[in-house]
């Protein structure tokens, strides 16, 4: 077929970036879970922090574990926030990507390389997305580490 396109090869090219698209959705999903779990912890330990200083016998440790909790969790919620921005503009991008083949080849325009740019943009996107999300992850472990070291003190302190 010189130059031109058949439907089969067209249409495999724009279905090509539905897998990365479902692979972002699945990470928005799961990122859009991890934020509730953010938002649910800070609601938590405000609630503890007040019934702490209500009772006036709340461990100053204790409070001070809580304390230092805080500023984790915004950052890690600044993070999840960049990630599924991150993610929602890579759907974005490969949505484009998929309309951009289309009009490529119905038109027949010279521009091969515009779809391309966009695939590139979303894969970019995408792979941004997913480090922003280690590096919460790690966040998130690592002060759930100190946290269980905290309560390891408390267990092990004689009284």
């Amino acid at each position: 077929m010189d130059g031109a396109f058949s439907a089969s090869e067209v249409l495999g090219a724009m279905i090509t970036p539905a897998v990365l698209i479902s692979a972002s959705g699945t990470l928005v999903l799961s990122t859009s879970n991890r934020l509730t779990r953010v938002v649910d912890r800070v609601r938590h330990l405000a609630g503890e922090v007040e019934n702490l200083r209500k009772a006036g016998d709340g461990e100053e440790s204790q409070v001070r574990l809580i304390s230092e909790q805080f500023p984790l969790l915004s950052r890690r919620a600044l993070l999840l926030r960049s990630a599924l921005t991150a993610l929602y503009l890579a759907i974005g991008l490969l949505v484009t990507t998929s309309i951009a083949v289309g009009v490529v080849a119905v038109l027949g325009w010279a521009y091969g390389w515009v779809p391309v740019v966009f695939g590139l943009t979303g894969a970019c996107a995408l792979l941004y997305g997913s480090l922003l999300l280690v590096r919460e992850a790690r966040l998130a472990i690592g002060f759930t580490l100190r946290e269980l070291n905290g309560i390891q003190d408390r267990v092990n302190r004689p009284r």
